[in-house]
């Protein structure tokens, strides 16, 4: 407690964090005001027949649901955010402007990001609300009507991402991933008083596997998500005038999970891919589109097929955002440069070799890792025959990964400001 008192007895840390607060609380505002002329029970009962959807519903807070403002969530944001981080691989402009040229480049590769948010918004939300009209859970209406409450869907999805900037500028967390985890967090006290309404003394035996699992996943999460891999590092002794540089010890950290959750939200837009196809074929007819719709979701509803396809993608994802984000190649040079040597391994290509053999021996245990908390709702749900995909293994590791994320932000704050951290 003392600690936490800490956080607000600072002035412009205490202003952060009602900022970030206030913020959020708008985001839930705008993920309650829902399109007009909706089906609330024929809507329900769309979400409860897709299990796609319904777990996009978990990342836009419970918009989707109720068909609101923000439906959308940062969904499109982050899909667009995909694509360029994949596009630096084909075109090495883009690479050179995110990883070369400092915060300055990383502002422009967003600010496009941004761009390409709104077209895919667009193309999301209005093959989303063809959907909707063919299942009639909306009525009926004009084009004029479908592009006025697209256009209102787009806007809420940018009202978001702007949102997650100023958050992002507090330098509390990521402001993106914190309104993913608020809406994730909002569902919880539903779905618990959903469990003691229908509550059911036969099946209390697969509610404390539920808990004991949940439990077992926290901890999984934060073990893995610290975990790392620490290679001895010898620095050279280097005399420039009267005084000696280097001659120490130290280690490269080599994280287990080094892809954190992105892995995962990579497989779930190439999952949503086939039906955001399928949505996108509305703009030329709605019959076609019902009906791959109704195909695609007859695959993906198959609890063993889903899984099967799920964890594949997890795993084959984490080696290769791991290949985007780590270099051994580029690690190998800027050792070779500071004058830092990993004990037995000559410098250059050797070292570049063995790093790389390191992280594809570790990445093994965290893509496995992940691939096993993305299908664990599947896994329980096979055997136990009950589905809780609001607090299920995904929604699980994104939490406690934003809170990790979020606590090392607080408590470099406090001990910038000379106050113990948070242990």
């Amino acid at each position: 407690m003392p600690k936490i008192t800490n956080l607000f007895k600072i002035p412009d840390l205490r202003k952060k964090i009602f900022f970030v607060l206030f913020w959020l609380i708008v985001f839930r505002i705008l993920a309650a005001i829902p399109v007009p002329d909706v089906d609330l029970s024929r809507l329900q009962n769309f979400f409860e027949g897709n299990q796609l959807f319904g777990f996009l519903n978990i990342f836009s807070g419970g918009g989707l649901s109720n068909l609101s403002i923000a439906m959308l969530g940062v969904g499109p944001y982050i899909t667009a955010t995909i694509i360029m981080q994949l596009l630096t691989m084909i075109f090495p402009k883009l690479k050179e402007m995110y990883y070369e040229e400092g915060s300055a480049g990383r502002m422009k590769f967003n600010r496009y990001s941004k761009y390409l948010t709104v077209p895919l918004a667009f193309l999301s939300g209005y093959g989303f609300l063809n959907l909707l009209i063919s299942q009639q859970v909306l009525p009926q209406m004009g084009l004029t009507s479908l592009l006025r409450d697209t256009l209102i869907v787009v806007a809420g999805s940018m009202a978001l991402v702007w949102i997650g900037d100023l958050i992002s500028e507090q330098h509390l967390g990521n402001g993106v991933s914190l309104i993913i985890f608020a809406g994730i967090v909002s569902r919880i006290p539903t779905t618990i008083q959903q469990l003691f309404v229908s509550f059911d003394s036969t099946v209390l035996i697969s509610y404390l596997a539920f808990l004991i699992i949940a439990l077992i996943v926290i901890a999984g999460v934060v073990y893995v998500n610290e975990a790392e891999r620490r290679v001895p590092i010898t620095y050279a002794k280097r005399v420039r005038g009267n005084k000696v540089y280097g001659g120490v010890s130290s280690y490269l950290p080599l994280k287990v999970n080094q892809a954190g959750v992105i892995p995962i939200i990579f497989a779930i837009s190439v999952l949503m891919f086939p039906q955001f196809i399928a949505q996108a074929v509305a703009i030329f007819s709605r019959d076609t589109s019902t009906r791959l719709i109704d195909f695609v979701s007859g695959i993906f509803n198959n609890h063993y097929w889903y899984a099967l396809f799920y964890f594949v993608l997890v795993v084959l994802f984490t080696y290769f955002y791991t290949a985007v984000t780590f270099d051994p190649k580029e690690i190998s040079k800027n050792l070779q440069h500071s004058g830092g040597v990993i004990l037995g391994i000559r410098p250059g290509e050797i070292t570049s070799s063995y790093l790389g053999k390191i992280i594809a021996r570790i990445t093994l245990w965290g893509a496995i890792f992940l691939g096993v908390i993305a299908i664990l709702p599947n896994i329980t749900t096979i055997i136990t025959g009950i589905t809780i995909v609001s607090i299920g293994g995904t929604a699980l590791l994104i939490v406690v990964s934003v809170a990790l994320e979020v606590l090392r932000q607080v408590n470099s704050q406090l001990i910038m400001r000379e106050y113990e951290g948070f242990e």
